[in-house]
């Protein structure tokens, strides 16, 4: 199914803004996916205060006090004691059997050892390690699916391995280190609702020198898309209904369809470029800090003639060893970077062969789908695009000020224009008036200051501007948040 279910409407339907109320709609949204869960604590059947102080020296205990517990939080938390989000993740094969797979492909780390899986949920990952014979397990959330985690312990005969902590990990203390933190925290568009603030915080407290995470790295990338099915039904649908002309519908259609981004399934066939980086993730080194704001520049060469939709965003991640194992390479994002002498981003992903090579959980388009899906941002209308055409621009994501959870993105792009007189391989210089620059804002914090209405869009004088956007520059800039 085609729907909308971007950020804004995870937020309709899902979180509830400080002071309460109920929340729209009565359910769900598509998936409530992605958690900051993390604990509080009891074990078996009686709760408990875990107050114990570490074992880390002093010098190394000493920490910023962690953020507060918001209403959006709460509500956060709230949404993952719904089963349907847990059965919707379980259910995904190529998520949960990586995750096996990983956790017995390192099963001589975490046999006899101390583990911690941040955002438990159900406790299956927490399980899978006491399988693999860890010595004890600490399995966190802080949503209520804590409660029924600790009775699927129980009933697995693993209470006395498996701790159930129910609340904040930036808020609970256990009395010792781990070995191994596990945690299944990646959010859509890698970033977005994401716990990888909580596994890092998680690690700064209690993984020992030399100790394993799982997964070590993840890979963010983006290219052009084409989608012409996409559209057909979403957009072009309207221009005839049973014989009737409802072209007037097109603007409220393009509206409704692509003004937040979309979570949904694309091919290989889609993608009209080799991806681009957009964010490489260390898990041993990275820093809470550079969450706040990612920024990337990109350039594509498109390697096919056909209409740019838009956007598309997926990501990987890496189950290899310690960061001291010579195994593990945590520089080395899953694509590689471009020599420098190369003006266009974009190489094939490199493809492992060797069983011994480090696991890989993949939401590409080319691989098995996953419950991530893709994450695609639509422009209102395609563009032409000729095969060798350049397309390139900026990407900037940063967490939302009023729920870090959220994420504002800022993508901009430039593309050559063919000169209709010449031949194709030829293009207009891109110091005429010849490039057509566009900027979308998607955001869900709304004390940002955007300035006038007139930073939203930037548009360069283009020949064939009129053929491209069917709007005047008037009408584009009284448009809501998103105009294309």
């Amino acid at each position: 199914m085609h729907g909308s279910t971007g950020y804004n409407n995870y937020r309709q339907n899902n979180q509830q803004p400080p002071g309460g109320g109920e929340k729209r709609g009565g359910g769900r949204g598509r998936r409530g996916r992605r958690r900051s869960r993390d604990l509080h604590g009891f074990r078996d059947s009686e709760f408990q205060n875990h107050q114990n102080t570490s074992t880390k020296n002093d010098d190394q205990q000493e920490q910023k006090p962690p953020p507060p517990c918001t209403e959006f939080d709460k509500a956060y938390f709230h949404s993952y004691a719904h089963v349907g989000i847990h059965e919707e993740m379980i259910k995904d094969r190529v998520r949960t059997e990586t995750y096996k797979a990983a956790v017995m492909q390192h099963q001589s780390f975490i046999e006899g050892k101390v583990v911690m899986d941040v955002g438990c949920g159900t406790g299956i990952l927490s399980i899978f390690c006491a399988q693999a014979g860890a010595k004890r397990v600490y399995a966190v959330d802080a949503s209520d699916i804590a409660v029924q985690a600790n009775e699927v312990v129980k009933a697995n005969n693993l209470a006395e391995r498996v701790i159930v902590l129910h609340g904040r990990v930036e808020d609970v203390e256990i009395d010792e280190e781990v070995d191994v933190i596990i945690s299944e925290w990646m959010g859509y568009m890698l970033l977005y609702e994401s716990m990888l603030g909580s596994v890092i915080t998680a690690r700064d407290r209690w993984l020992k020198r030399g100790g394993l995470i799982l997964p070590c790295n993840a890979t963010l990338y983006m290219a052009p898309i084409t989608h012409p099915v996409r559209y057909q039904d979403s957009i072009e649908f309207w221009r005839n209904v049973y014989g009737i002309d409802m072209s007037a519908m097109l603007q409220l259609a393009k509206l409704c369809a692509f003004e937040e981004p979309c979570v949904e399934t694309i091919t290989g066939e889609n993608v009209m470029t080799w991806p681009h980086v957009v964010k490489h993730v260390d898990c041993y080194t990275i820093q809470l800090h550079e969450l706040e704001s990612v920024s990337t520049r990109y350039k594509f060469q498109s390697m096919m003639r056909a209409p740019l939709h838009g956007f598309g965003f997926w990501f990987d991640v890496e189950f290899s060893g310690p960061a001291n194992s010579p195994t593990n390479n945590p520089t080395q994002p899953l694509l590689f970077g471009i020599s420098n002498n190369n003006p266009v981003d974009g190489i094939p992903r490199k493809k492992r062969s060797n069983p011994n090579e480090a696991l890989v959980l993949s939401t590409a388009p080319e691989d098995p789908p996953t419950h991530w899906e893709q994450t695609l941002i639509y422009f209102f209308d395609p563009i032409e695009v000729e095969q060798d055409q350049i397309i390139e621009g900026s990407l900037t994501l940063s967490q939302s000020k009023e729920n870090r959870r959220f994420m504002n993105i800022h993508l901009e792009f430039t593309f050559e224009v063919l000169s209709t007189e010449a031949s194709q391989t030829d293009h207009i210089s891109s110091t005429s008036v010849s490039s057509c620059q566009r900027a979308w804002y998607f955001w869900c914090d709304p004390s940002l200051d955007l300035g006038n209405k007139s930073d939203l869009i930037t548009i360069q004088s283009c020949a064939k501007m009129k053929a491209i956007f069917e709007t005047k520059v008037d009408e584009i800039l009284t448009l809501p948040l998103l105009v294309v």
